[in-house]
């Protein structure tokens, strides 16, 4: 009996059920393993500790948990800075402690998805300090090598997301290697063969191992144009969906040091890898400037490459009813076959709580927002803490961690604000941990610990568990297609159609009570009553209290009267 053998044997056994599809439309909460929970008492979160925790992952109501990098790293951009795709860094235990994780998961019904960070190594992983030692070694050309010019400049304008060239000096080569990150993240060489081998044995390392699936950081940096050409300036007409105006990153048009079509074939390789198993999937990273909708259609073709892609449209700005339709609406009319994957949080950017408008009642504002991201068509992916209504935190700067921060205070303040440990109880740094933890943990944030929340009924918590566990009864929310409607007010409103089953949706988005009529033909829809919200209407209009939503399904019979 094969590895693979086993690992499947365990999952029937487990009670997961065997589904290809299962990705689709699953809701996946995503684990920052440094700040979710320490078991050892050292300040800084661990697998064991998220083990501990999978209980109240699963009882809210999830699908799947994503779990940041936990590989070997030196950490200096932790975790996303790879020494060993095989390893399990002693700072979050052990490939056993892994095993044991993937196992407790799937007996709860979770499916496992990684963070795997293939586009660059650190500079301490064993490839790269063979390539930096000579020219003809064998793995000379398993990263982005360049001669300067003649007067020692580098080969290009291209620059670092976290600031300052994207080109470091090594002594050793005499030559300018690439880093799109940090000076210690070099890049690695897609246009070598050999190194699309190798990082799909490391992709089959973990697949053997169990895991469900990977989140693909990154996932449009594997490739550069390999003529080296200089980026344009940026037009001033592009929309940028994540550039920051005081990074000069955001002053070209990367259009040759990401997002190349020679990506495409690549993609399809590891699309082979995934069929190779049962039931895993794929969720891609897009970053990129006006064009991550046309990106994601080409990286989510159906069934050729990802099963699913993400942008950072809905991850920063105040989510508002015009905002989210403009952006969900440009995806919606340019990925055809493809499939999304939306979140409105995570480990890089503000926290969503922190981009509405002051004197937000979270409490109130955190499930609607949880339900809107959730009745979107494509899986949802929720950061920890979102269901608690956690808000951006203020570190200041003497207990800053994050380069990109530190790079560019004040004005940006780093990833550290939404990185800060989860909250548990009213213990001492909130049960996160014994000792010191490496981030503060935030007063606001123990006020509201997810201890305090499972004991009051209507807290951000209990109606957002309540809410997921009634939408995954409600096909057309899981995998139905998706079609704005015009709406009065100022609300967010859709309809979710599957199999014969539509489901008209509609979100009040702020902190005002409205009143709005419901035209034909939604005047007979049958009104559903959807756990942790509530509404009233008298057949012809639909009136809702601050953030709060409705849901009406079409009659059986298809008539709307």
């Amino acid at each position: 009996m094969t590895t693979l053998d086993i690992v499947e044997e365990t999952k029937e056994a487990s009670g997961l059920k065997r589904d290809p599809d299962w990705w689709r439309g699953a809701v996946i909460y995503q684990i920052y393993p440094r700040s979710f929970a320490d078991s050892n008492g050292d300040g800084i979160g661990d697998i064991p500790g998220i083990t501990e925790r999978l209980p109240y992952i699963a009882d809210l109501g999830v699908d799947a948990i994503w779990i940041s990098p936990f590989m070997k790293s030196p950490m200096d951009d932790f975790g996303y800075d790879v020494s060993d795709y095989r390893q399990v860094d002693p700072m979050f235990g052990t490939l056993d402690d892994i095993k044991v994780l993937i196992d407790k998961a799937h007996e709860l019904g979770l499916r496992v998805l990684m963070d795997q960070v293939i586009s660059h190594t650190s500079d301490q992983h064993a490839w790269f300090t063979q390539s930096r030692q000579s020219k003809d070694n064998p793995k000379a050309d398993w990263y982005v090598w360049a001669d300067a010019k003649p007067d020692g400049t580098p080969p290009n304008n291209w620059l670092s997301v976290f600031g300052g060239s994207a080109w470091q000096w090594d002594t050793r080569r005499m030559q300018y290697y690439l880093h799109n990150f940090l000076r210690s993240q070099p890049d690695l060489n897609f246009h070598n063969a050999e190194v699309q081998d190798a990082v799909l044995e490391e992709t089959r390392f973990w697949l053997d191992l169990g895991i469900d699936g990977f989140r693909l950081d990154t996932a449009n940096f594997y490739f550069h144009d390999k003529e080296l050409r200089d980026n344009p300036p940026l037009s001033p007409d592009m929309e940028l969906s994540s550039a920051r105006p005081n990074n000069p990153y955001s002053f070209q048009q990367h259009i040759y040091d990401k997002s190349r079509p020679e990506n495409i074939a690549f993609l399809e390789r590891l699309r082979a890898l995934m069929e190779e198993y049962e039931d895993r999937t794929t969720v891609g990273e897009i970053g990129a400037d006006d064009e991550s909708a046309a990106l994601i259609a080409q990286y989510t073709e159906q069934g050729t490459r990802l099963h699913m892609a993400y942008s950072f449209d809905l991850l920063v700005n105040e989510p508002t009813p015009d905002y989210i339709r403009s952006k969900v609406g440009k995806l919606e009319r340019i990925v055809e076959t493809g499939w999304p994957s939306w979140a409105m949080s995570n480990h890089d950017v503000v926290r969503t709580m922190s981009r509405l408008p002051e004197g937000t009642d979270k409490a109130l504002a955190a499930p609607l927002l949880l339900a809107v991201n959730t009745c979107l068509r494509g899986s949802p992916c929720i950061y920890q803490g979102e269901e608690l209504g956690f808000t951006e935190v203020d570190v200041p700067f003497e207990h800053l961690q994050d380069p990109y921060g530190i790079e560019f205070w004040p004005e940006f303040k780093g990833r550290d604000g939404c990185r800060t440990p989860m909250a548990w109880d009213d213990t001492a740094n909130g049960g996160f941990s014994t000792a010191t933890p490496w981030l503060p943990v935030a007063p606001e944030h123990i006020a509201m610990n997810a201890e305090r929340q499972q004991r009051e009924p209507s807290s951000a918590l209990n109606r957002s568990s309540a809410f997921l566990k009634w939408r995954r009864q409600q096909t057309a929310l899981v995998k139905g297609s998706s079609h704005f409607v015009d709406l009065d007010a100022g609300v967010l409103a859709l309809t979710r159609s599957h199999e014969g089953q539509t489901i008209l949706c509609v979100f009040n988005i702020s902190s005002d009570a409205v009143t709005l009529p419901l035209p034909a033909p939604y005047t007979n829809w049958r009104h559903l009553s959807a756990d942790g919200f509530a509404s009233s209407h008298d057949g012809t209009s639909l009136m809702l209290s601050a953030w709060q939503a409705a849901f009406f399904i079409q009659p059986e019979d298809g008539k709307n009267g």
